[in-house]
């Protein structure tokens, strides 16, 4: 395992030119993937010479990394403040709704902005995927403490396996994000997501 670096302190102009390089780095990956994503890419995209590349990433894979965590974020912010409060039919509903639109405003293409690194990197760099893993579990627990409060409260029945269900839920969100990518239609994402939605609803109390 690589030996990690310590954290740069950074001027407020650092953080604006790192933060920089961080979304350009994640639109071109998102836009063509990890593997056609060069260095010398994002430079050009993010504006910056390489000297300004390398004063904040050592390499490639520290670059990316960055990206993953940035793609966490902006796939967390997108989603609340449903995501915070998934703790009703009602709620689960709605945000089934905005996932689905999103696709259709992106004409169903990209997929996942977090899935499709992992596709490309849990096999390949341990590093990466640990962070993928983070990246999940960051999306699964707003799920998974929402429906616990719906079982807490009585929605749900006390002996229903939250944990699982919130699991169930985002493994299905995935599947559904990459044939809807393939096909190029929102049904499978929609019919996943329906299909899970309603095993939820048969634990009502």
């Amino acid at each position: 395992m690589k030996e990690t670096a310590p954290p740069r302190r950074l001027t407020a102009k650092g953080r604006a030119t790192r933060a920089r390089i961080v979304a350009a780095a994640a639109e071109l990956v998102f836009a063509h993937g990890v593997a056609r994503t060069g260095i010398d890419d994002v430079r050009r995209a993010a504006g910056v010479s390489a000297s300004q590349l390398y004063h904040y990433f050592a390499d490639k894979d520290e670059l990316m990394r960055a990206v993953i965590a940035h793609q966490t974020d902006g796939v967390l912010e997108v989603q609340r403040p449903l995501l915070d409060h998934l703790d009703s039919f009602d709620a689960l509903e709605q945000w089934r709704d905005v996932l689905v639109a999103l696709q259709e405003e992106r004409h169903c293409t990209g997929g996942c902005p977090i899935g499709s690194i992992a596709a490309e990197l849990a096999d390949e760099d341990p590093e990466a995927r640990a962070d993928l893993v983070a990246g999940f579990e960051r999306w699964e627990a707003p799920i998974r403490e929402g429906l616990a409060r719906m079982r807490d409260r009585g929605d749900l029945r006390a002996d229903t396996d939250t944990d699982a269900l919130a699991l169930a839920l985002l493994a299905a969100l995935q599947g559904g994000l990459l044939l809807t990518q393939t096909r190029r239609v929102t049904a499978p994402l929609r019919v996943a997501l329906d299909t899970v939605l309603a095993q939820i609803r048969t634990h009502a109390a």
